[in-house]
Parts: C-alpha cells; sequence; structure tokens
C-alpha cells in the first residue's frame, strides 16, 4: 500500500494530509500517479495540475518518470522558498 503525503497549501486545498491505496498496476511512475490523482476530480485536479509541484519518492527527490512501486512514500509539496 502506498502512502501519499501532502504538505503546505497542497495539504490545505486537498483537505487530507494523506492517502493510502495499492497502486494500480498502470501507476509505475511518478507522472502517471499525478495523473492518477488527478482523475479523481476535484480538488485534486486543479492542485495536482500545478506544474510547479515537487515530489520525493521515499525521502528522495523524485523526476515525473521515477518509477513507483506499492510501499512507497511519496510526498507532494509545494516549492521551498527561502529567505
Amino acid at each position: 500500500m502506498a502512502r501519499i503525503l501532502y504538505f503546505a497549501w497542497v495539504r490545505e486545498k486537498i483537505g487530507s494530509p494523506e492517502d493510502r491505496f495499492t497502486l494500480p498496476q498502470s501507476v509505475d511512475s511518478v507522472e502517471r500517479l499525478l495523473a492518477h490523482l488527478r482523475a479523481k476530480g476535484e480538488p485534486y485536479h486543479s492542485v495536482l495540475a500545478d506544474t510547479q509541484l515537487r515530489v520525493a519518492v521515499n525521502q528522495r527527490y523524485a523526476q515525473a518518470s521515477d518509477a513507483l512501486t506499492d510501499g512507497d512514500e511519496i510526498a507532494i509539496f509545494p516549492p521551498v522558498s527561502g529567505g
């Protein structure tokens, strides 16, 4: 079972800190996970359409093409700005 964590305004707009579910076989990459979540409708669709979002898989920054397996921890968060 994958654990998808949402942070900052992503969490606020989705209305939940996390989702847990078994990844369908077709969801084998970060890009496909985001598409799968957007297909759930609102608020996922509009929130996850933001191309500036960052994703980490098992606490490491990930690219859209990075592979996923069931049991991964996936974090989705806005870009971090410093000052």
